[in-house]
């Protein structure tokens, strides 16, 4: 049976970790699998938002699955630990928005996987944090880089030197998730968000996306240069005439990603 489950909502592809009896924790076969669907996204136009969550109502993600962890050799924690590197960087890279609907536990490769996502709806009994040190390791499925990039360096480093975790409030407060949901709605709340982005122009959202997301990794004027090159992208396509054509109608725009 897979353990990673993917359902397709008119446009929006729910992918769910299903190993409810180990808090979602992601062994090899978790990785390989959510790997091959990353791989697939990537060429899916008819799919325009993507969520990520957990099965069951207790966990999203409880990071590497620790009990195999302890079988493995040397090399194999290398594999590991590169398959999930690898596998989260493909997530981050999909051309669709994808949002992290974290409905619990989210610790270690689980908030990792939650900062691999564009956007993250917390159920609001929702748990987050980076332990890694208290168990003689550290991040390493990107949560050194993406954590301080998103909520700054000064609080990203605390909460990885401290390895507490911390609330769906308290990562609200610090800009590490943008809705929290009231208990038991995270994966209807990231719904709603993901209908409300599934209406506007596909193409436009991956545009939008790769120039923020490139752009921040450089100066303002290379910045500027790449939004300049993301826009000139868009304007031939018949998405940009079908939204001036249904302003002027009064009407909502039918986007075809064309």
């Amino acid at each position: 049976m897979s353990v990673i489950q993917w359902e397709n909502h008119e446009g929006i592809s729910v992918i769910t970790i299903n190993r409810p009896e180990v808090y979602n924790a992601l062994n090899m076969d978790a990785l390989v699998e959510l790997s091959g669907v990353a791989d697939r996204l990537a060429f899916m136009k008819e799919t325009r938002v993507v969520i990520i969550t957990g099965a069951g109502d207790k966990a999203f993600c409880a990071g590497a699955d620790l009990k195999e962890r302890r079988t493995f050799t040397e090399d194999q924690v290398r594999r590991y630990i590169h398959l999930i590197r690898e596998t989260f960087t493909k997530i981050e890279r999909l051309p669709q928005p994808v949002i992290a609907a974290v409905n619990g536990v989210a610790l270690g490769g689980g908030t990792e996987l939650a900062l691999a996502c564009d956007l993250r709806v917390a159920d609001e009994s929702a748990t987050f944090g980076l332990t890694e040190v208290s168990l003689g390791i550290i991040p390493g499925a990107g949560g050194t880089q993406r954590l301080p990039r998103l909520i700054g360096k000064a609080r990203a480093k605390e909460m990885i030197f401290t390895a507490q975790k911390i609330s769906a409030e308290r990562a609200e407060e610090i800009g590490l998730v943008n809705r929290v949901a009231k208990r038991g709605k995270a994966l209807e709340t990231a719904m709603e968000l993901a209908s409300i982005i599934r209406e506007n122009a596909p193409l436009s959202l991956a545009q939008a996306k790769f120039a923020i997301d490139q752009g921040l990794e450089t100066d303002l004027a290379t910045g500027l240069a790449l939004e300049t090159k993301a826009y000139e992208t868009l304007i031939p396509t018949k998405d940009r005439l079908e939204g001036l054509e249904a302003f002027r109608q009064k009407r909502k725009p039918i986007y075809r990603g064309e």
